[in-house]
């Protein structure tokens, strides 16, 4: 038995076998894929849909932020399919460390919601693509190639300068970061709940939300909140979400 145990142990930590890179693509032809979703279903159906291609191989899943982290930088995928709403964490910040912990890592957002903050924060975190769940199964197959090559799958997203800068004068007034912690409080979300989801400390959250309160001129944040909500239902959108995970051919 323990003979048994000492190579099943042996077996998990041999380094995986990577094929080597010229530039964006694997000399070999085959792209290799770590998933990070939490909901096991998705894993299962992405990992069949993958591995019915042959030059698509899934090397590795993971369900949190922290296994992600741990999983990614043992295998070095070319491609990481991340999903946003992760348990322990933000799949941003995943984003973010990926950079520095495998920098031939190429991360697409594989994402259930149309989340225009979440856009713009993927692509500064150095994500590659960041499409909708509800994307076509020929159009994600195509989308993972493109990403691995080294391109872009951003095409039907909104612009990212266009978003940037909101025509609401109030929202305007707000960095980057406090128009995410807005939209989190318009979910509903407590301070708690905002600072794990970005990776900060409760009290930097409470300060943000102190700050964007009086750049806006509101006394209280269920205010800001209902403002924004008002914003978004007004404002027609020149993108419509459903267009978003559809690239251009």
């Amino acid at each position: 038995m323990a003979q048994e145990r000492g190579a099943d142990m042996s077996t998990k930590l041999e380094p995986p076998k990577t094929a080597s890179k010229t530039g964006d693509a694997t000399t070999n032809g085959t792209v290799r894929l770590v998933l990070v979703d939490d909901h096991e279903l998705v894993r299962r159906g992405l990992k069949a849909l993958i591995e019915a291609e042959p030059d698509l191989d899934v090397v590795g899943e993971a369900a949190t932020a922290e296994e992600a982290i741990r999983r990614i930088g043992f295998e070095e995928p070319d491609v990481v399919v991340l999903d946003l709403d992760l348990p322990d964490g933000s799949g941003i910040e995943v984003c973010r460390q990926i950079q520095t912990l495998s920098p031939n890592s190429h991360v697409l957002i594989l994402t259930a919601f149309a989340d225009e903050a979440a856009l713009i924060a993927a692509r500064r975190a150095g994500a590659r693509g960041f499409v909708l769940k509800r994307v076509h199964d020929f159009d994600l197959v195509a989308v993972i190639r493109r990403v691995a090559s080294g391109g872009l799958a951003f095409d039907n997203a909104p612009d990212i300068e266009s978003v940037q800068r909101p025509k609401d004068p109030l929202l305007a007034r707000l960095t980057e970061r406090e128009r995410i912690i807005l939209a989190q409080i318009a979910e509903g979300k407590t301070n708690r709940e905002i600072a794990d989801d970005l990776f900060l400390a409760e009290k930097t959250v409470k300060n943000y939300v102190s700050n964007l309160l009086m750049k806006m001129g509101i006394k209280h944040r269920a205010g800001a909140a209902a403002h924004l909500v008002r914003i978004q239902t007004e404002t027609h959108h020149e993108y419509p979400p459903a267009d978003w995970s559809r690239p251009r051919r």
